[in-house]
């Protein structure tokens, strides 16, 4: 079918004509937040009553398309098949005689749209505005030929969508396996216990408890040379769980030489640079590997200004502000000697007692993820303190045990890292057929 296109600014096509309101007048409505969309896959995650929120809300219809304008490039674009109120955070854009709201939903999810958007504003929350979309080519077919253009996207997509669906659902699966190995490991529940193993071969064994206080002993003579004196504080284990014998439960600080976090370069007057120091931020640290595809520089000058928080190899990296809190990894040997920013904290452990990749697991794990969460604090930007770190609690095995846990976790998740990988790019390769499609469809390639 060949097609007469017009095109036009986007602004000149659709407006954003819908009310702001409150939501105590319309409490049974459903309302959708920015937290309620999928990104990149115009799905629907859930709503919750509009009767439960505050702030004031912008009414949509049936029909109607829904924009985030917050963080543009996480493309969540939603056409709801039902009346309802939204987050103010979403441009919502009606349907007219001249634009049929399903074409204009794939047209505003189209890779090429969304690099438009998302070079528009930079900082840590970036957000546009109609105006600065409005001028924007929208390539405009007549309407009946709209409705059939869509026809023929979801055609192709509905086998697509279905390929995708099973892949995520075995990307489910490999998560929920890989929880239950960490939650077994961290609970004594992996591997025999070092008392028991102990007991067979009739021999005795450092207690966890014994390696406490070997831990506690060395970190004290090490502050004492370099003239400290404060003693971490003790743990309160009035609501902690028993624990497998020969386990004791302790904190961060007891066993940790350091618990810091970095700072912006901005704050000290740097920038970025191509040859420097490597720069970890918090889109670098993923759950429980670093992820370098986006590592930053900064001037060798940084660590000048910033000494505590210059990184080693093996140390561990939480992720302590914004949505990422919880994510935690191991620096690899290429970010020695480089740093950190301020969402990163560092946990730098007492190396004669705790196995790092054992403190990672425990940090991954349901319980210390429960515990993190539950104790960030809210306010324009969730975020979790580093005293909140040294404070929280940490059970530790002997080190023998540790080690043995460590290799089984390692044996054990090894057969997911190649699952891993092929969903992930089976993924990609969905998705790049998904954008080439909307790249054919809104180039004006339609015969």
């Amino acid at each position: 079918m060949s097609l007469v296109v017009e095109v036009v600014p986007l602004g000149e096509a659709v407006k954003p004509s819908r009310p702001r309101v409150k939501p105590s007048n319309y409490p049974e409505l459903p309302f959708i937040g920015m937290e309620h969309i999928e990104a990149h896959s115009m799905k629907l995650l859930g709503t919750v009553p509009a009767k439960t929120m505050k702030s004031s809300a912008v009414h949509f219809k049936p029909g109607d398309v829904l924009y985030g304008r917050l963080r543009p490039y996480l493309n969540k674009v939603y056409r709801p098949s039902f009346e309802g109120l939204c987050s103010a955070e979403f441009i919502v854009l009606p349907e007219n005689e001249r634009v049929d709201g399903a074409y204009l939903q794939y047209f505003l999810n189209s890779a090429e749209f969304v690099r438009y958007a998302s070079h528009l504003n930079t900082g840590d929350r970036p957000r546009v505005d109609f105006e600065q979309l409005a001028p924007y080519d929208l390539p405009l077919p007549r309407k009946e030929e709209q409705r059939w253009i869509v026809a023929e996207i979801e055609k192709h997509f509905s086998r697509l969508h279905d390929a995708v669906d099973i892949l995520k659902r075995v990307a489910v699966s490999a998560e929920r396996y890989k929880a239950s190995v960490l939650n077994a490991a961290v609970e004594g529940r992996l591997v025999p216990i070092e008392a028991k193993v102990a007991r067979r071969e009739r021999r005795s064994y450092e207690t966890g408890a014994q390696l406490l206080q070997r831990i506690l002993a060395q970190r004290s003579s090490s502050w004492r040379s370099k003239g400290k004196s404060k003693e971490p504080a003790m743990l309160d284990e009035t609501d902690l769980p028993s624990l497998p014998e020969g386990w004791v439960w302790t904190t961060f600080e007891q066993v940790s030489e350091r618990v810091t976090k970095g700072s912006s370069p901005n704050w000290q007057g740097f920038e970025y640079c191509s040859d420097g120091i490597p720069f970890v931020r918090s889109q670098n640290v993923g759950w429980g590997q670093i992820d370098l595809t986006d590592l930053a520089f900064l001037p060798r000058a940084f660590n000048d200004v910033e000494k505590k928080s210059v990184l080693c190899e093996g140390d561990v990296l939480l992720n302590i502000v914004g949505a990422s809190i919880g994510r935690a990894a191991i620096a690899p040997r290429i970010v020695e000697g480089g740093n950190i920013n301020q969402a990163v904290a560092v946990i730098r452990l007492q190396r004669c007692g705790v196995n790092n990749r054992f403190a990672l697991a425990y940090l991954l794990s349901a319980a210390a993820q429960r515990h993190i969460h539950s104790q960030k604090v809210d306010v324009a930007r969730a975020n979790y303190s580093l005293q909140d770190i040294k404070n929280m609690p940490f059970a530790l095995p002997p080190l023998a045990e540790q080690d043995r846990i460590v290799a089984e976790v390692e044996r054990q998740l090894s057969v997911t890292v190649e699952l891993e990988a092929t969903t992930s790019t089976n993924l990609q390769r969905a998705s790049r057929f998904f954008q080439s499609i909307l790249r054919q469809v809104f180039s004006g390639r339609h015969d």
